[in-house]
């Protein structure tokens, strides 16, 4: 199958594609715990793409390339903000971190996904998830 790319400007507009994306999925027949856990991912992708990245700017836009197969989903998400250092974001389950609002959903992609790696930039995620 090849690659869907969605150019996307809204949360509204990526939780349709993410939509679809999860129905592919549950096509190919990945488990109930493999979609929540895709499903999480690419929310928190696409919130931190969309609010950080571009700053809910409508004329900016975010990207959501995916293929799924039999075997894995395979992720990127980008947008056109000017990146971060992902080293630098505080590790939320640290006791002088847990009033802070920073972190979370790095933490969560990394839980849920097989591989979660970005540019040296900091403006494009890229996500596995293994179908198990």
């Amino acid at each position: 199958m090849a690659a869907t790319v969605s150019q996307l400007n809204s949360l509204e507009q990526g939780y349709r594609v993410a939509d679809a994306l999860l129905d592919q999925l549950q096509a190919r027949g990945y488990s109930e715990v493999t979609v929540f856990a895709v499903r999480l991912a690419v929310e928190e992708a696409l919130n931190n793409a969309i609010r950080h990245g571009n700053r809910l700017d409508p004329e900016k836009k975010a990207e959501l390339v995916y293929e799924v197969t039999d075997e894995c989903v395979d992720i990127r998400v980008s947008d056109e903000g000017p990146g971060f250092d992902f080293h630098q974001v505080p590790d939320p389950t640290l006791d002088e971190n847990l009033d802070k609002p920073t972190g979370r959903g790095l933490m969560l992609m990394r839980a849920y996904m097989d591989v979660v790696e970005y540019n040296d930039k900091g403006n494009e995620l890229h996500m596995v998830k293994f179908n198990k």
